[in-house]
């Protein structure tokens, strides 16, 4: 029986059962993303690929799913170490029956972890209104040695501020499309600020640039995906474009910044940035800081609004305002250029 014949349902079905797993668990809960389906037991979690295609990633063949599988396990290992757990094959054998790990071919590939608390995650913190300063400066002495060991990506200044025009340009051509209904003088403010900055102060950008703070960073650092342990981690870094990961380390600290602030806890990035430029000497202006924000804020608004092409209508307008709430913020860190 060939792996295509094993469809997405069918794999998902398997793996939604207690019983399936290698480890006793009670309970099997279930997260689907855009692009994966989650799948946490009781001590552990599981994660597979969805088979599909977009315009950023390829996930359609067996063979690409299982490299962004070590590709992912490989970059987490950075920041999480004794939570990756490895890659494991979901397998057939001659009876047409799955298992996970077993001695049949291999149908698909799973990322294991070791199960975070859920408490100990910092979204969930915040909504507890949890969050301390020592937490903060934990998690912020991580991400300070991870920088300061990222051996700086060779890219010129040049390149690196015309990064921000092409992408900049491709965001509101996404968004300005009609079947979203945003504000279009909004988008027009927005789009005009965030590329007149880039040109205007283009010495801003060279001089990160210069100074060697542009690596290859988590990608995606969301409250979401930092736990507070005793030795904080952070999971969930993006494998599938490395272009995405080549970022000014100050660039992704705001990005975690600006979402603690639309999660209403602003002063997480206060503390944030306050332990970054007492341990590196490096003092980035507040206005880059307000651009880098003002744009990842603007990159999850069109995140938002794509979802509308992938989820029932009933949710539309969740996701939709979920863009404008981005938005707005967006708005609010231009004035501070």
């Amino acid at each position: 029986m060939e792996s295509s014949v094993i469809d997405l349902e069918t794999k998902v079905q398997f793996l939604s059962q207690a019983g399936s797993y290698p480890e006793p668990t009670t309970n099997v809960d279930i997260i689907s993303t855009h692009m994966s389906c989650v799948f946490l037991t009781d001590d552990f979690v599981y994660k597979l690929k969805k088979p599909i295609q977009l315009s950023f990633l390829d996930f359609r063949s067996l063979d690409r799913r299982r490299h962004y599988c070590e590709e992912s396990f490989r970059l987490n290992k950075r920041l999480a170490k004794d939570v990756c757990l490895g890659v494991v094959p979901l397998t057939l054998d001659t009876q047409g029956s799955l298992h996970i790990a077993g001695d049949g071919a291999a149908v698909e590939w799973l990322e294991k972890m070791r199960r975070l608390p859920d408490e100990l995650m910092l979204n969930r913190a915040i909504k507890e209104a949890a969050v301390s300063t020592d937490d903060i400066r934990r998690f912020m002495a991580v991400l300070i040695g991870f920088y300061g060991s990222a051996k700086p990506v060779k890219i010129t200044a040049q390149a690196y501020r015309q990064r921000f025009i092409v992408d900049i340009e491709a965001n509101f051509q996404v968004l300005r499309d009609r079947i979203y209904g945003l504000p279009e003088e909004q988008l027009k403010r927005l789009s005009t600020a965030l590329s007149g900055f880039v040109k205007d102060q283009a010495p801003l950008f060279d001089a990160r640039v210069g100074a060697q703070r542009v690596v290859e960073a988590h990608g995606d650092l969301r409250p979401e995906h930092v736990c507070l342990l005793r030795q904080p981690v952070f999971i969930d870094c993006l494998e599938f474009d490395p272009e995405l990961r080549v970022l000014d380390c100050v660039d992704e600290l705001a990005f975690l910044a600006m979402e603690c602030e639309r999660a209403g806890a602003e002063f997480i990035g206060e503390v944030m940035f306050e332990a970054y430029t007492t341990s590196t000497e490096d003092t980035p202006p507040s206005a880059l800081i307000a651009f880098y924000k003002a744009h990842r804020a603007v990159v999850r608004g069109k995140l938002s609004a794509w979802h509308i092409l992938d989820y029932p209508a009933v949710e539309h307008p969740s996701w939709i305002q979920q863009a404008k709430t981005y938005l707005n913020l967006a708005e609010a860190y231009i004035r501070e250029f």
